[in-house]
């Protein structure tokens, strides 16, 4: 028999029993039942139960074992009692009698509990990463993480796509994020960067002739780490391909990720059709550049219903350039008490509020529509009524249609008497027919309600967002066991930075459509072949058809602030090679984190991840980041200096 094991802790079941059979695992829990214990004994691969009694040569040993201890245990299969079968494990119709046993590993007192799924300090949890990853939850999504990376291979392979590695250990690049710098030992005075992605050399590739390239690439960015993204590194699905165009990317990479989706997504719908959403109006609809269509809110301009009205606010507001005011549509959200509390929201998100209309049910206005009804098909007027505003309304109404003018006549006929009322502090002060103008455009009616928020779109648009997704969430109308995905396309090519200075809002090797003409006008007008794939609200993908030609390059960088020897300086490798034939060539990445985060159904990325780093980017385990050793400094030609107080 071998020396630790003949079967794993998830082989054995009634075709076995009677078997001698020697197993190996972690002690997951003891329980003694008076003279009896009962070990569930845990592998990777599962539980098996193991007995022992006082007649058992093992049972004084066995008395001594603790929680996590590792044990080799020799015994006999046996059967359950059939109300004794557990049908939640595989083992579960069968024990093993303990007649052996070696302590393999002795533990001390646990840190944190490995049975069950305690809630723990996540400070804890890191420093004792080894025991955490016994849990099962933990250890299912490592399980996870490496069948989506196999999937994701296979699938690459499938579509005559070859898999290169690129440098671990290259030059600085701007991709949006600080570089790790690697200070050189034989060059003193020079560092090289880790990649913050190998977005040159899969270029390069392309340049050389290969015509689909793929690999499970490490990046290295430090930056501030957030829940949906790691401080120091990750891995992507990174690919390349030469003569494509934008949907000759998008059709590929869309086959890979749906099929991940499907086999891994647990039961969950994965939308079959992604739709193309331009940049500017996935942040005008979502308030956002990865929106979550899981969400049916689709947030409106409705500046014309609050100009010159009698909310001054707001038509003060929209006196100034570049203004606008945005309603999110909140269906089933009609009530005071959950207008207020979003209208709290907006405060804790640092903006002065969020004003609001909902409509409410009017039934006094039923016998009043009838009688307007009666008249608007030709019936005599004798209908007097008390309220100036509906006298003046129904005069109104008989005009229009007299005049031929019958949506005139029955929007007022909806305004003024309808069964619905719009109520709140932004319906007193803009009028019925406004209001009725914006329940129109929006689609509400009773039992709905809309948050109105203005300004300069980029102060509100992130809020905006947000609330969006919380009236979503507390109103049910987000689809949970759904994954949505779209593509976001027509980037702009630059912004304007905290300084007012031209740079590259995206990735500054995109070609600009139109190429060369394009960059001949205002530089914020230029949109780039660049594109994103959004899937519940996070950016799964991220790509571009990539600028092949040196002078629109040198054009493109010119406008960013960098000159030709710049450019060159920076990315001589690739100018250089551009100018030897270079095919037109687009690709992407994926993020293999976030994917794996989304399929676990985890809220924080550092449940995917086998060893992340904590929130101020530290290794607790490993104690990284670490001082150097004097040596190693004399080695670097390097000297620490203090951080200055």
């Amino acid at each position: 028999m071998h020396a630790y094991r003949s079967h794993t802790c998830a082989d054995l079941g009634k075709a076995n029993v009677g078997e001698d059979v020697r197993l190996a695992g972690w002690v997951h829990r003891v329980r003694d039942h008076g003279g009896v214990l009962f070990v569930d004994l845990r592998d990777h691969y599962g539980m098996t139960q193991v007995i022992c009694d006082s007649d058992s040569p093992a049972f004084a040993d066995m008395e001594k074992v603790r929680a996590e201890w590792c044990i080799r245990i020799d015994g006999t299969v046996k059967a359950r009692d059939p109300e004794l079968v557990n049908p939640k494990i595989p083992t579960g119709e069968i024990e093993v009698f303990a007649r052996g046993l070696e302590v393999l590993g002795k533990a001390g007192e646990l840190p944190l509990p490995v049975f069950g799924e305690q809630d723990y300090p996540e400070e804890t949890r890191l420093k004792y990463r080894f025991l955490d990853l016994r849990r099962q939850g933990l250890h299912d999504n490592m399980i996870l993480r490496s069948d989506v990376v196999r999937d994701l291979r296979e699938r690459m392979w499938a579509q005559g796509f070859n898999e290169f590695q690129t440098p671990i250990i290259t030059a600085s690049s701007p991709e949006g994020a600080r570089d790790f710098l690697v200070p050189s030992r034989l060059h003193p005075g020079r560092f090289y960067a880790l990649p913050q992605a190998p977005q040159q050399f899969k270029q390069l590739i392309m340049v050389s002739g290969f015509d689909k390239y793929f690999q499970i690439a490490p990046c290295f960015r430090d930056e501030d780490p957030r829940a949906d993204r790691s401080p120091t590194d990750f891995y992507q699905l990174d690919m390349e391909m030469s003569f494509v165009e934008q949907e000759d990317v998008f059709a590929t990479i869309e086959p890979v990720i749906k099929g991940c989706f499907e086999r891994f997504g647990g039961g969950h719908t994965v939308d079959q059709v992604w739709k193309r959403i331009s940049y500017r109006d996935a942040a005008l609809w979502y308030g956002t550049d990865k929106p979550d269509l899981r969400n049916p809110i689709k947030m409106q301009v409705v500046s014309d219903h609050f100009r010159d009205s009698g909310f001054a606010i707001f038509a003060n507001l929209l006196n100034n350039a570049g203004t606008e005011i945005r309603a999110i549509p909140a269906p089933g959200g009609g009530s005071r008490k959950f207008c207020d509390r979003m209208n709290k929201f907006a405060q804790e998100q640092g903006l002065p509020g969020m004003g609001y209309i909902f409509w409410r049910e009017k039934p006094e206005n039923a016998e009043n529509l009838r009688k307007i009804e009666a008249l608007m098909e030709g019936g005599s007027d004798n209908l007097v009524l008390e309220d100036a505003k509906l006298e003046a309304a129904k005069t109104r109404i008989l005009s229009a249609v007299e005049n031929g003018d019958i949506e005139t006549a029955k929007f007022l006929k909806s305004a003024f008497f309808g069964h619905h009322e719009a109520a709140g502090p932004l319906a007193k002060n803009i009028g019925p027919e406004r209001t009725e103008a914006i329940r129109q455009q929006l689609h509400l009616d009773v039992g709905d309600a809309a948050f109105f928020l203005g300004g300069k779109p980029a102060d509100f648009e992130g809020v905006a967002g947000r609330a969006r997704v919380v009236i979503g969430n507390e109103l049910g109308l987000t689809q949970n066991d759904r994954f949505a995905f779209c593509w976001v396309v027509d980037f702009p090519m630059y912004e304007r930075d905290d300084e007012g200075r031209i740079d590259f809002s995206h990735n500054p090797f995109s070609m600009p459509q139109g190429g060369m003409d394009a960059l001949d006008g205002d530089p914020l007008d230029v949109l780039g072949y660049q594109y994103d794939l959004a899937c519940n609200g996070y950016e799964l993908v991220s790509g571009a058809i990539r600028n092949h030609r040196p002078e629109i390059m040198f054009k493109a960088f010119e406008i960013a602030g960098y000159d030709e020897s710049e450019v060159r300086k920076r990315f001589g490798g690739m100018v250089n090679a551009f100018q030897y034939g270079a095919p037109p060539h687009g690709g992407c990445a994926a993020g293999i984190d976030r994917m794996v985060m989304l399929l676990a159904d985890e809220q924080n990325i550092r449940e995917v991840i086998m060893f992340p780093m904590n929130q101020q980017a530290q290794d607790l385990m490993m104690d990284a980041p670490s001082e150097a050793t004097p040596a190693q400094l004399r080695d670097l030609h390097l000297r620490v200096l203090p951080p200055e107080r």
